[in-house]
């Protein structure tokens, strides 16, 4: 059956908060990738959607029944510099669907041509970033980490032009929304109180229902962003463009651009083209994270007290307990890691440690973590008369915990990955796809990435970092 958006109950607000307008048509879409569990999950019948009418709406020439196609208004900072207008300027949100939970999820296309805010752009998306997209946006579901997701990709059959002549895709995204910090930056730029509040309003509704208030709707963006980062930061994900219009009310991940994952551990560590001053380093997002925060804040200044002095120190009250947020979720990221259950002042300081013993050696993160578990990670040092002062400390801590051993090992086994998407296993599934049109490897490291946690001996390639390192490895915008 085709597919039947519930709603889009973002087209009800008013006009200026999106421009209505079609998917542009494609010359000769072809369906690359189908995301069948996550169609079922949705309610959408996948062998409808793989077949030539469905594809015809994956790639935006028909628009499905019950569809409203609005592109959305927001703007942001960008590395730092606002830009009161942005918005999708290659994208369309086709409308909501809900969900076999009963959860309400935005259907997008993203790559679908030119809107009112493509500031000059083509509005297209180019075949390896709408499958990297696709593989760490799934990766990143296997983790357990909040993200948005990929229904679909599909080949237009028309040419972009990025730094090359460049095969053109679009991507079906599925996400709990797609209101971002920058939204609400784009109406307080203009003093549009009014807009402000139907927003704040139709983000409660949908999002925080237990919200009694906006600072309350504050609070908890904050709650959700701090826990977002940690997890990051517990798998080595750097986000590399966290721009205010980059960063989802609904605590999701979103906008997989110049992303990456880190294989040898340094905080410092920035794979993007476009980040030349290291800003959204992967050990700087928390502080960006903040950062993002606080000009959301700012945004909904309005909203909080008539009075500007009382409606500032409401919301410095609330930005001030972000630290605290996020400190103590990500310590308790990495208790999990450690493998420890109870609570005690020093395991910061053990953790921390153990970060400056990866550095120093340039030890691979993702292998050391889970080799710690089984008692290997030694090995890994090239100094390991420091990790072996380091493990009597650990050691000691473990001694005080009450689980056994086996215990301790399956529950870290459970949150320290084998499989993350390596950085040169992605290039080489885009590299096949996009210049052999041969989708085994793209297909191969979806199948991996699937089960993270789970140790096959099948895929030990996929385990490793890559020969010689990833120091000169960059990742690009899509745009």
């Amino acid at each position: 059956m085709p597919p039947v958006f519930t709603d889009n109950s973002y087209a009800r607000l008013p006009d200026r908060f999106y421009a209505r307008l079609a998917p542009t048509p494609v010359s000769a879409p072809k369906l690359v990738k189908l995301n069948t569990a996550l169609a079922l999950q949705l309610g959408l019948d996948p062998a409808f959607l793989a077949s030539p009418e469905g594809v015809e709406i994956l790639a935006g020439n028909k628009v499905a029944e019950g569809s409203e196609p609005i592109a959305l208004a927001y703007a942001g900072h960008q590395f730092g510099n606002f830009v009161p207008q942005l918005g999708d300027g290659r994208a369309v949100l086709l409308g909501e669907v809900v969900d076999k939970t009963g959860t309400r999820r935005d259907i997008q296309l993203k790559g679908s041509g030119p809107t009112p805010f493509s500031r000059r752009g083509d509005g297209r998306a180019a075949l390896g970033p709408v499958l990297r997209e696709y593989i760490i946006s799934e990766a990143m579901v296997a983790l357990g980490i909040p993200t948005t997701r990929s229904l679909a990709a599909v080949i237009t059959g028309d040419p972009v032009i990025r730094e090359n002549i460049m095969p053109g895709a679009v991507l079906t995204r599925v996400a709990s929304s797609h209101i971002r910090v920058g939204t609400f930056q784009f109406f307080a730029a203009r003093g549009d109180k009014e807009a402000l509040k139907l927003l704040a309003d139709h983000v409660i509704a949908r999002h925080y229902p237990d919200a009694k208030s906006y600072r309350e709707l504050y609070e908890r963006v904050i709650e959700r962003q701090a826990n977002l980062v940690a997890r990051w930061l517990g798998v080595g994900f750097i986000h590399g463009v966290m721009n205010t219009d980059n960063v989802s009310i609904a605590g999701e991940t979103i906008d997989y651009g110049p992303c990456a994952f880190m294989d040898a551990y340094h905080p410092e560590t920035v794979f993007s083209s476009i980040d030349q001053t290291g800003r959204y380093a992967f050990g700087k997002q928390p502080q960006i994270a903040g950062w993002n925060l606080a000009r959301l804040g700012e945004a909904m200044l309005p909203l909080f007290d008539e009075d500007p002095d009382a409606a500032l120190a409401q919301a410095n009250e609330s930005l001030g307990n972000y630290g605290a947020i996020f400190g103590h979720a990500y310590l308790g990221v990495l208790r999990r890691k450690f493998g420890l259950v109870t609570e005690q002042e020093s395991d910061g300081e053990l953790a921390q440690s153990f970060m400056k013993l990866l550095a120093d050696n340039g030890t691979d993160y993702t292998q050391a973590f889970r080799k710690l578990g089984d008692g290997t990670a030694r090995g890994l040092f090239e100094e390991p008369a420091a990790f072996d002062a380091w493990d009597a400390t650990y050691r000691a801590r473990l001694a005080q915990e009450p689980q056994d051993e086996a215990t301790r090992r399956a529950a870290m086994q459970a949150v320290n990955p084998v499989y993350i998407p390596r950085n040169h296993k992605v290039e080489e599934a885009l590299a096949a796809a996009i210049q052999d049109d041969n989708y085994e490897p793209f297909e191969k490291l979806l199948t991996v990435l699937a089960k993270p946690f789970e140790e096959r001996p099948e895929f030990a390639a996929y385990a490793a970092p890559p020969a010689g390192g990833s120091a000169n490895y960059q990742t690009f915008c899509g745009t």
